[in-house]
């Protein structure tokens, strides 16, 4: 249960951390969304890998066995900036962020149950249905004020839709890779070092704003550093202990960090109907915080070879 509760407390600390972006892409107005989600999980992704080099090597041929399902999850770490970025560009800050968020917790459940027969927990189910009505409130709220053009906010939202099915299945490959006993650091930084090295091109061919001003580059530094590199380290602590479709929905509290900054630091505008849906996120987080633990959950797991103190939950 102390493990459980520290993957928890991991989680919501890097949605936290992650929920910051929209707001600090607003201070690098020149810089385009393919630039600044190339930048912050390009470089992020290359900075996992770096800290993860001696696990990396210890574990190199497990990770040689495993190749078909790092590359898949290298793919959907270079998409989910791109598609990321690109939906809050078009649809909006808290438009594309709900989008992009409250799809995933879906796309994970059906990952779980289709690939591996997990049937998914009623409580799982409250949670997720409650995080998804909270974040379509808040959708809606914002969607009244938005200027995007209809067709833009469509657009937008599709690739939101994208953004979250990727978000879900890097996060169920890093997940299964620590279930098989590769260590978390080794997971992790095969699986963004080499989604990290796929943005990099990306980044040449867009990355020139970011240079451009001292304001844009911190932008760029901070995007990297805080949110995607520490950021993804803690959400690499949480997959140990809790399973994809659970840190997915506990991630839904970013929408709601996102909103209340917006509010804070932008100056934008919440509604009646914008504060019930901040409402209903929270009510989503205390019915996972209060929930059983589900027995597969619960069941104990083999150790990792690299960090044999803690127990990797099983697939």
């Amino acid at each position: 249960m102390k493990e459980t509760t520290g993957g928890v407390v991991a989680i919501l600390v890097t949605a936290f951390l992650w929920g910051t972006t929209g707001t600090a892409a607003t201070f690098a107005p020149d810089a385009g969304p393919l630039a600044i989600g190339a930048a912050a999980l390009g470089i992020g992704g290359l900075l996992q890998a770096a800290i993860a080099l001696p696990s990396l090597r210890r574990a190199r041929q497990d990770l040689r066995s495993h190749t078909g399902l790092i590359a898949a999850g290298a793919v959907a770490v270079a998409i989910y900036p791109l598609a990321f970025y690109s939906s809050m560009h078009l649809a909006g800050v808290a438009i594309g962020t709900v989008v992009s968020l409250a799809s995933a917790p879906l796309a994970s459940g059906i990952l779980e149950l289709i690939l591996e027969r997990k049937p998914l927990s009623g409580w799982w189910m409250m949670a997720a249905a409650l995080g998804i009505a909270g974040s379509a409130m808040l959708c809606v709220a914002k969607a009244d004020q938005s200027t995007a053009s209809a067709s833009d906010t469509l657009f937008g939202i599709g690739l939101g839709l994208i953004a979250g099915i990727t978000y879900a299945l890097y996060s169920w490959v890093v997940h299964r890779l620590i279930s098989r006993e590769i260590g978390r650091a080794a997971a992790m930084g095969a699986v963004f070092g080499f989604g990290g090295a796929l943005l990099i091109p990306v980044l040449l061919l867009t990355g020139a704003p970011l240079l451009a001003s001292t304001e844009s580059f911190t932008v760029a530094a901070y995007m990297a550093l805080i949110p995607m590199f520490l950021g993804y380290y803690l959400f690499g602590l949480g997959l140990k202990r809790v399973r994809p479709s659970t840190a997915t929905t506990l991630t839904l509290i970013e929408p709601a960090v996102a909103a209340l900054l917006a509010v804070v630091v932008v100056g934008e505008q919440l509604t009646t109907l914008g504060w019930a849906g901040l409402a209903v996120l929270a009510v989503a987080l205390v019915v996972l915080g209060v929930a059983p633990t589900n027995s597969d959950d619960a069941a104990p797991a083999a150790p990792s070879r690299e960090d044999p103190a803690v127990a990797a939950p099983r697939l």
